[in-house]
């Protein structure tokens, strides 16, 4: 099963970014399957939730990352739109059960002041900087995004995008069509 995930994790770079109390979430469009087949260019990997107000970029299976998305907004709900309260449950509740444990995604959340990077291994990870990654450009993007966050004035949102473009420059897996959201 861990193969089928590095394949579906292929198609995806998102990149978040926090600068002068804004923060942007930007997703490339390319889903991939297996190693040299693009089936699409277009996609969009980043949407908001929540009433507009959290804005979520996911990697991997397209249907197990709705689910996910689905299954953080009724936590929302439950608490109130307390984040990370909410994605700590999600993560609890991905670890214990069953059927959720097989999902194969990973998110970024995000809300007007936190960034968490979520995984099936249970993690909810803040990053230290404001700044995170996933998918298989995702390195180059977190790498292009400290540069940028370190040597310019640029806002969140033009680093994320720039990111990007720069990720789908050098990754194989991700396209130069970007979607950014800002909340």
């Amino acid at each position: 099963m861990a193969t089928v995930f590095a394949d579906t994790i292929k198609g995806t770079t998102i990149c978040a970014v926090k600068r002068n109390d804004k923060i942007a979430i930007a997703g490339d469009g390319q889903v991939t399957q297996g190693e040299s087949v693009i089936m699409k260019g277009n996609a969009v990997k980043v949407r908001r939730i929540f009433d507009n107000k959290i804005v979520i970029g996911f990697a991997g299976t397209t249907a197990d990352a709705f689910t996910l998305s689905e299954k953080l907004e009724s936590m929302l709900q439950k608490f109130s739109g307390n984040l990370l309260r909410s994605t700590v449950e999600l993560a609890q509740l991905w670890r214990r059960d069953n059927v959720m444990r097989k999902l194969e995604a990973m998110l970024i959340v995000a809300d007007k002041n936190n960034i968490f990077l979520l995984s099936g291994a249970g993690d909810v990870i803040e990053p230290d900087d404001g700044i995170c990654a996933i998918g298989s450009g995702g390195n180059y993007a977190l790498a292009a995004a400290k540069a940028l966050m370190a040597n310019t004035d640029l806002s969140a949102r033009e680093i994320a995008q720039k990111s990007l473009q720069i990720a789908s420059e050098i990754c194989v897996y991700t396209n130069g069509h970007i979607t950014v959201e800002e909340v």
